[in-house]
């Protein structure tokens, strides 16, 4: 056996059923074993996404909302944490050891780079018939995209959480913190960096906050339209290419990073900041502006007044560049996804317990908890306060985000409706994020000139190991921004011109071809 965080895994390749490792309190039913149908036992691997109530947990298995969730299903859960960090690390060890859980969780569609190739060598189940027959629910409710990116060879092979606005990133702002500067919110590049400066003149440690590997710090990448990502090709001259080679905006877009750095309005050390510390230092009162999902802004805002009660947090629409165009990412339909594994015995009460995320009574507990305990119900209508103080927002989070396993991860709309903030900011996804994002030409399968070359490789959000060094060392001023057509060279030499020839072919044949959304 193998232990992540301290849960352990069984083996299990080649067995029908997978025994709980986690020696959990067995809990008789209400009502006597007798006349309760028997429990659906399962292990089921879970990323533990960075959320503080998770990886703070000494034992998942044993915690009270978990103990709720299975009371209601009639579940004895196994859950597995995967550390967020090292994600696709330790999926990958997972299947080259065949340390497998009856379910497991991916972070997208079927062909992901956690996924290790597991779905093409039959590791897990097709689910249309078992779907069709316990699982009425998630084919009505989940839309046909989020489908269509877990299907493989015409067969479903996942569960999908969805997404049906798939702007999600977004730019915030310390609304009180622009306030004091009387400026107006800025729209282009330059107006961005003069709010910048302004917020480092008020002291603030961090006007832009920045993180490793600029995850949830690529806005400018976004201004020029050169996000560096496995979904941005688009056709030049014929051929499909990574948009990183418009060698002119990735530069204007390294220059705008380089001159934040060389004015300190980006944190010396931004290449090394985790999302841990990312995140502590914006509820820390430390930074002025960054980039993070919507969903979130209302849980951030009540955590940062902990120690800056005047705090106003804001989304506001992302920088545009030469285009008039802006924004982070289109995500894909599909968000999590969940995989159960080829001779599971109970595959269809899995099936049914997933069907259930998507019932009345699940959307009650997931959004507002156990009544009576964390809400009221007064003439019939739920009355529900969501928590101020930071740890039960963390615990707020965890059980509306992470425990809901299968939802529409757009926004939370039970608790959103329930305040004028919330209401303001489904305003923000109809008006704001409706109108911006970028978006590029996308195959799926993964081509095979990427799978076989992970160094040029990029991710849904990170770019290529080997432009990702070039980017740092530029902004740093360690390597001359001009120096980029050089950097595109290289990504070509070493795979890139068959990744082109590949897509090229693709795309002319309208072989696994997605086109942009926007």
């Amino acid at each position: 056996m193998k232990k992540w965080m301290g849960i352990c895994l069984a083996i299990v390749m080649g067995a029908t059923v997978v025994a709980g490792c986690s020696n959990k309190d067995k809990e008789e039913p209400a009502g006597g074993a007798s006349n309760t149908p028997q429990k659906t036992e399962f292990s089921i691997s879970m990323r533990t996404l960075a959320f503080n109530y998770v990886e703070k947990s000494p034992d998942l298995n044993k915690d009270k909302w978990v103990k709720k969730l299975e009371e209601m299903t009639n579940t004895d859960l196994d859950i597995v944490l995967v550390p967020h960090k090292e994600f696709e690390q330790k999926m990958v060890q997972m299947f080259a050891t065949n340390d497998i859980p009856d379910v497991v969780q991916g972070s997208g569609g079927v062909n992901g780079k956690e996924m290790a190739g597991s779905v093409e060598a039959g590791v897990f189940m097709p689910l249309d018939d078992l779907l069709q027959q316990n699982g009425q629910n998630l084919l009505k409710v989940i839309p046909k995209e989020a489908w269509e990116n877990v299907t493989y060879q015409g067969k479903i092979y996942a569960i999908p959480e969805f997404l049906s606005n798939p702007s999600r990133r977004a730019t915030w702002i310390r609304k009180d913190l622009l306030d004091q500067t009387g400026l107006q919110v800025p729209k282009t590049v330059d107006e961005y960096l003069n709010v910048l400066r302004a917020f480092k003149k008020l002291g603030i440690e961090n006007p832009y906050m920045g993180r490793q590997d600029f995850k949830y710090a690529d806005t400018f990448f976004g201004a020029y339209d050169v996000f560096p990502y496995l979904t941005m090709f688009e056709e030049v001259n014929g051929q499909i290419q990574p948009k990183f080679m418009d060698s002119e905006n990735m530069m204007k877009a390294l220059q705008t990073y380089n001159t934040m750095y060389t004015e300190g309005l980006i944190n010396k050390e931004f290449a090394t900041i985790n999302p841990t510390n990312y995140k502590n230092a914006i509820l820390s009162g430390k930074a002025g502006m960054w980039t993070m999902n919507a969903n979130e802004l209302l849980q951030w805002e009540q955590q940062l007044k902990a120690s800056t009660p005047s705090a106003k947090l804001e989304i506001i629409a992302s920088p545009v560049g030469p285009d008039g165009k802006g924004g982070s990412y289109l995500y894909g339909s599909a968000t999590r996804t969940y995989f159960i594994k080829e001779g599971t015995k109970n595959a269809a009460d899995i099936v049914k317990f997933f069907d259930w995320m998507l019932s009345e009574e699940a959307e009650t507990f997931f959004t507002f908890g156990i009544k009576d305990e964390t809400y009221k119900e007064e003439n019939g209508k739920i009355v529900y306060t969501s928590p101020t103080d930071s740890v039960a927002v963390d615990e707020e989070r965890y059980r509306q985000s992470f425990l809901w396993m299968v939802q529409d991860t757009t926004y939370n709309k039970g608790v959103l409706n329930t305040t004028e903030e919330g209401r303001s900011l489904i305003n923000v996804y109809d008006t704001i994020l409706a109108n911006e994002g970028r978006d590029g030409i996308q195959f799926d399968p993964r081509l095979d000139a990427l799978v076989k070359n992970p160094d040029i490789a990029p991710n849904s959000d990170t770019a290529p190991p080997v432009l990702l060094t070039h980017m740092v060392k530029m902004v740093y001023g360690k390597e001359p921004i001009s120096d980029w057509p050089k950097v595109v060279e290289e990504w070509l030499s070493k795979g890139g011109n068959d990744v082109i020839k590949e897509a090229t072919e693709k795309y002319n044949n309208k072989v696994g071809v997605t086109m942009p959304r926007r």
